[in-house]
């Protein structure tokens, strides 16, 4: 392949990768409604954890994600449906072995936030349920301190 073929190609590979990962109406509304959730924990103090997880859950359905977390930090992991068809959504933490943590909780139908603070560091998961409504897509994001 010539110069000319491998730049197109490249050019088409961009295009069609920011195409697949663009992000719907739907996540980017989930985005914003969550980041209206974690102002009040901004304004305690902490930091938001750049970048996000989105996507469609069905009822008594859940996601769950891993994270890394440090001992001494405190945590908040919110998320926010794009609608209200998602009556109530709620976020869960469990440790490296699936067993569930007490939490702090905040909870506001399509709304929900569970506050945490590690003693030992590792992986844990978030799980995010849609406990009540109709399929919906939610968005996560997580703050520390």
């Amino acid at each position: 392949m010539n110069k000319r073929g491998l730049i197109l190609a490249g050019i088409a590979f961009c295009a069609v990768a920011a195409f697949v990962c663009a992000e719907t109406d739907e996540e980017v509304e989930a985005h914003k409604q969550v980041l209206d959730l974690t102002g009040a924990f901004t304004n305690d103090g902490f930091k938001l954890r750049d970048g996000h997880w989105a996507g469609q859950l069905k009822p008594a359905e859940r996601a769950l994600i891993a994270v890394n977390l440090y001992a001494g930090n405190q945590y908040w992991f919110s998320a926010a449906a794009a609608n209200a068809k998602a009556k109530k959504i709620a976020v869960d933490l469990y440790d490296e072995g699936g067993k569930p943590l007490t939490t702090e909780n905040y909870n506001e139908g399509e709304r929900a936030s569970a506050g945490f603070s590690p003693t030992m560091s590792g992986q844990y998961f978030v799980a995010i349920s849609l406990v009540e409504g109709e399929p919906s897509t939610i968005c996560l994001v997580y703050s520390y301190k």
